[in-house]
């Protein structure tokens, strides 16, 4: 099985270039250009992460090639739009900081100084959390916490001043708030303001436990806990990993191992079972065991999810490997698109496709846990 993973990789690569990424099929439909974008941003990580567990430089090549690109010798990016104020924009940023260790090209640290910069004009809550986009005023959302926090630590580690106090506060708000107590889920979205159409206006939240917004929201605790030093945030980043498995982990197909798109609606007509937010949830098992922050038994878990996906999903044909069940995108709002109002209606409406790399980085990543719990380095 291995190889054949491997080769849908390599085989994603060759399809791909900065102009036009194989894995990026939300801009393909809409006909867009190539852009700076969180979804190229997820699977270079990965990228990366195949490189180390298969000890290649082919993939860490084409990220350094497809960064290079985007990233002037001044550190200007490339169709980036500080000016939109759009936490998904600052995620791709991620890879910047292992480049420049790879590599020593000044252009890398100077990005990551402007990208951080941008999050510091970033409008805010009154409670301190970022504004997930400027269009979508005092509101927070799990995605955003994948999308900037991570980035924001990794350059307190390596460029700031290892000051993490903002990044745990931030979290600190989407617990508070966001966290079902009943359920033991995270609802997807927060306005702190009560005003959004989709918002209840005495809680502030959605309606709906959506599963890839749940699966970024683990994914990026498990990846603070890997960046975060020994102390008392690391240990709060630990509990709360290890309330949030527990938590979801009753809601795992039996069979499959895999999670609904509705987390809490199994067995609900037009629910099915979602392939990049499972494989975010399997990635977070598997890492977080392996460092210590769950225990080993969700390492188990966290395979039988992976191997369900690549059962269900992972098709290999004559004409070559799909990865299908993965929800295309969804959102709440604006006030202008009143379809993405957060009820389940809307979740299952959104287009299911194959091959788009907010479900192949995410599985890209569960592969290489698995490769790292089955003996690679």
């Amino acid at each position: 099985m291995y190889e054949k993973i491997d080769s849908y990789v390599l085989d994603l690569i060759k399809q791909s270039s900065p102009e036009r990424t194989a894995w990026n099929i939300e801009r393909v439909r809409r006909g867009q250009a190539a852009a700076w974008t969180y979804i190229d941003g997820c699977m270079l990580t990965a990228l990366l992460e195949m490189s180390r567990i298969c000890q290649d430089r082919q993939y860490a090549d084409f990220v350094e090639g497809f960064v290079d690109s985007f990233v002037s010798e001044s550190g200007d990016i490339r169709t980036w739009a500080p000016n939109k104020q759009t936490l998904d924009d600052i995620n791709e940023g991620r890879v910047l900081f292992e480049l420049y260790a790879m590599t020593g090209k000044e252009k890398y640290r100077l990005a990551a100084d402007k990208l951080h910069q941008a999050l510091a004009r970033q409008p805010r809550t009154h409670e301190g959390s970022y504004w997930h986009k400027k269009i979508y005023p005092n509101q927070v959302w799990l995605d955003g916490i994948y999308m900037a926090q991570v980035f924001a630590a990794l350059y307190e580690k390596h460029q700031g001043q290892g000051d993490y106090s903002d990044v745990i506060g931030q979290i600190r708000v989407v617990r508070q708030h966001m966290f079902d107590e009943n359920k033991h889920l995270y609802y997807h979205g927060y306005d702190a303001s009560r005003t959004a159409f989709w918002a209840d206006k005495e809680t502030g939240l959605s309606q709906s436990f959506w599963l890839r917004a749940m699966g970024w929201f683990a994914a990026a605790l498990v990846d603070l806990a890997e960046i975060l030093p020994e102390g008392s945030e690391r240990e709060e980043i630990r509990q709360l990993l290890q309330e949030m498995m527990a938590g979801i982990l009753p809601y795992a197909d039996a069979e499959t191992g895999m999670y609904y798109q509705v987390v809490d609606q199994g067995g609900r007509e037009g629910n099915y079972l979602e392939t990049s937010g499972s494989s975010m949830i399997a990635y977070t098992m598997l890492k977080g065991a392996r460092l210590g922050v769950l225990d080993k038994a969700y390492a188990r878990q966290g395979r039988k999810t992976f191997d369900g996906i690549v059962n269900k999903h992972l098709a290999f044909t004559d004409e070559g490997i799909n990865l299908g069940g993965i929800c295309l995108v969804a959102g709440l709002g604006p006030e202008n698109d009143r379809r993405r109002d957060g009820t389940y209606a809307y979740y299952i409406s959104e287009p299911i496709v194959e091959n788009d790399a907010k479900g192949v980085a995410p599985l890209v990543m569960c592969y290489t846990e698995v490769r790292r719990m089955n003996g690679a380095q």
